[in-house]
Protein backbone atom coordinates (compact mmCIF):
# COMPACT_ATOMS: atom_id res chain seq x y z
CA UNK A 1 0.00 0.00 0.00
CA UNK A 2 1.65 3.30 -0.97
CA UNK A 3 1.23 6.01 1.68
CA UNK A 4 1.61 9.80 1.41
CA UNK A 5 1.18 13.12 2.51
CA UNK A 6 0.72 14.78 -1.13
CA UNK A 7 -2.26 15.58 -2.73
CA UNK A 8 -1.33 13.79 -6.31
CA UNK A 9 1.49 11.80 -7.14
CA UNK A 10 4.25 12.95 -10.08
CA UNK A 11 3.71 10.51 -12.95
CA UNK A 12 0.71 8.62 -11.54
CA UNK A 13 -2.79 8.69 -12.51
CA UNK A 14 -5.93 8.39 -9.79
CA UNK A 15 -8.24 5.94 -11.43
CA UNK A 16 -10.87 5.75 -8.55
CA UNK A 17 -11.44 8.22 -5.40
CA UNK A 18 -12.72 5.27 -3.02
CA UNK A 19 -13.73 8.69 0.26
CA UNK A 20 -11.91 8.95 3.47
CA UNK A 21 -10.19 6.40 5.67
CA UNK A 22 -9.32 6.70 9.27
CA UNK A 23 -7.78 4.85 12.40
CA UNK A 24 -7.24 5.99 16.08
CA UNK A 25 -5.85 4.21 18.83
CA UNK A 26 -6.52 6.31 22.54
CA UNK A 27 -3.66 4.79 24.91
CA UNK A 28 -3.37 6.11 28.59
CA UNK A 29 -0.08 6.37 30.87
CA UNK A 30 1.70 4.23 32.92
CA UNK A 31 2.55 4.18 36.38
CA UNK A 32 6.15 3.74 36.03
CA UNK A 33 6.68 6.22 33.11
CA UNK A 34 5.19 9.13 35.05
CA UNK A 35 7.79 8.27 37.36
CA UNK A 36 10.52 8.27 34.98
CA UNK A 37 8.50 11.44 33.66
CA UNK A 38 8.86 13.18 36.60
CA UNK A 39 12.43 11.82 37.27
CA UNK A 40 13.19 13.94 33.95
CA UNK A 41 11.29 17.01 34.00
CA UNK A 42 13.93 17.86 37.39
CA UNK A 43 16.87 16.62 35.28
CA UNK A 44 15.67 17.18 31.62
CA UNK A 45 16.21 15.21 28.78
CA UNK A 46 13.97 12.59 26.35
CA UNK A 47 10.96 11.15 28.06
CA UNK A 48 11.63 7.73 26.37
CA UNK A 49 8.50 6.01 27.53
CA UNK A 50 6.39 8.42 26.31
CA UNK A 51 7.99 8.63 22.93
CA UNK A 52 7.79 4.94 22.71
CA UNK A 53 4.36 5.41 23.94
CA UNK A 54 3.08 7.83 21.29
CA UNK A 55 5.11 5.73 18.61
CA UNK A 56 3.10 2.58 19.56
CA UNK A 57 0.23 4.46 18.93
CA UNK A 58 0.88 5.93 15.89
CA UNK A 59 1.45 2.34 14.37
CA UNK A 60 -1.80 0.90 15.63
CA UNK A 61 -3.77 3.92 14.11
CA UNK A 62 -1.48 3.78 10.82
CA UNK A 63 -2.28 0.23 10.70
CA UNK A 64 -5.88 0.39 10.88
CA UNK A 65 -6.29 3.05 8.82
CA UNK A 66 -3.88 0.89 6.19
CA UNK A 67 -6.70 -2.44 6.72
CA UNK A 68 -9.87 -0.23 6.34
CA UNK A 69 -8.35 1.51 2.74
CA UNK A 70 -7.55 -2.40 1.82
CA UNK A 71 -11.49 -3.28 2.47
CA UNK A 72 -12.29 -0.50 -0.07
CA UNK A 73 -10.02 -2.35 -2.57
CA UNK A 74 -7.23 0.89 -2.43
CA UNK A 75 -3.82 0.42 -3.20
CA UNK A 76 -2.81 3.92 -1.92
CA UNK A 77 -4.09 6.55 0.23
CA UNK A 78 -3.51 9.67 -0.23
CA UNK A 79 -3.37 12.99 1.56
CA UNK A 80 -2.53 11.41 4.76
CA UNK A 81 -2.78 13.81 7.93
CA UNK A 82 -2.07 13.09 12.02
CA UNK A 83 -4.06 14.62 14.84
CA UNK A 84 -3.80 14.25 18.84
CA UNK A 85 -6.00 15.29 20.89
CA UNK A 86 -6.55 14.47 25.11
CA UNK A 87 -9.43 12.34 25.87
CA UNK A 88 -9.18 12.79 29.71
CA UNK A 89 -6.41 12.99 31.84
CA UNK A 90 -3.97 10.59 31.32
CA UNK A 91 -4.92 9.59 28.12
CA UNK A 92 -4.56 10.82 24.62
CA UNK A 93 -6.10 9.80 21.05
CA UNK A 94 -3.66 9.37 17.92
CA UNK A 95 -5.87 9.93 14.83
CA UNK A 96 -4.79 9.47 11.35
CA UNK A 97 -7.06 10.32 8.25
CA UNK A 98 -6.44 10.48 4.63
CA UNK A 99 -8.11 9.63 1.15
CA UNK A 100 -8.18 5.96 -0.03
CA UNK A 101 -7.60 5.69 -4.15
CA UNK A 102 -7.06 3.36 -6.80
CA UNK A 103 -4.05 4.48 -8.50
CA UNK A 104 -3.03 3.33 -12.10
CA UNK A 105 -0.71 0.32 -12.09
CA UNK A 106 3.21 1.83 -11.92
CA UNK A 107 4.64 -0.86 -14.21
CA UNK A 108 2.87 1.42 -17.48
CA UNK A 109 4.61 3.91 -16.51
CA UNK A 110 8.23 4.73 -18.47
CA UNK A 111 11.37 3.55 -16.58
CA UNK A 112 13.35 6.68 -15.12
CA UNK A 113 10.49 8.38 -13.52
CA UNK A 114 10.27 10.04 -9.76
CA UNK A 115 8.45 7.70 -8.03
CA UNK A 116 7.21 8.48 -4.51
CA UNK A 117 6.82 5.76 -2.27
CA UNK A 118 6.30 5.18 1.14
CA UNK A 119 5.74 1.72 2.84
CA UNK A 120 4.46 0.87 5.92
Amino acid sequence: MLVSNLEILPNRKIEAHLGLVQGSSVRSKHVGRDIMAGMKNIFGGELKGYTELLQDSRQEAMQRMLKQAESMGANAVLNVRFSTSSITSGAAEIYVYGTAVKLDDAQNHAAGTNQVTTHV
